[in-house]
């Protein structure tokens, strides 16, 4: 109910209605879109989107013919300590695009499905300052987060173990190819894989939405 109030604030804030979609009710099924970011720095409050990368996920397939990637302009020059983070350079932003006309861009291929993610929080609320600036509301989509799902299964096994829940070593436990370099939409492809393994594991099935 917290939650549905929460939602109809959110809505009430819409500033352009052209985007009144992304709170449409509308059951997806298993229809879900995996989304990653590459920024400037670790704090959402002050640091910058560099690209985006998404993919969708429908009837246990991740759909390579419909992914989302751009490459988002910056306000200021990148520093050297934060492309050793992203390993973006100026040069690889060369045909980047507004950061208003990226989230628009991103609203539209996500709409109102679910949103899954690697520490997607972190995503998410970055992401949400730039939407909030230009459309008034936050993104109201349900976040499922892959780490948490692991975490649910090896804690099933082992109540005592320590898990790592880095992003590597939890494609390695589940044998997930890696996709070749970190970026955002081979991060969200690579994601994606682990979502469907976690899922579709029979004694967990359901378990971690």
């Amino acid at each position: 109910m917290f939650a549905d109030i929460k939602k109809k604030i959110n809505r009430a804030k819409l500033k352009d209605k052209d985007f009144d979609f992304l709170f449409d009710e509308k059951e997806w099924g298993d229809e879900a879109i995996v989304l990653d970011t590459e920024t400037t720095g670790l704090n959402p409050k002050k640091d910058e989107i560099l690209s985006i990368g998404a993919v969708k996920i429908k009837d246990n397939k991740i759909l390579i013919s419909e992914t989302f990637e751009v490459f988002v302009k910056p306000s200021k020059k990148i520093s050297e300590k934060s492309i050793k983070i992203h390993q973006i350079r100026e040069c690889d932003l060369q045909n980047a695009i507004a950061p208003k006309e990226a989230i628009f861009k991103l609203l539209k291929f996500i709409k109102s499905r679910p949103i899954v993610g690697y520490y997607i929080k972190f995503d998410i609320a970055i992401l949400n300052r730039y939407i909030k600036s230009f459309i008034g509301a936050d993104l109201p989509n349900e976040l499922i987060e892959i780490s948490s799902m692991y975490f649910k299964r090896k804690k099933k096994h082992s109540p005592y173990e320590f898990i790592d829940l880095k992003f590597d070593t939890i494609m390695e436990e589940l044998d997930i190819p890696k996709l070749g370099q970190h970026d955002a939409l081979n991060d969200s492809i690579m994601t994606g894989m682990i979502y469907l393994k976690l899922k579709n594991i029979p004694e967990y099935k359901g378990a971690f939405s």
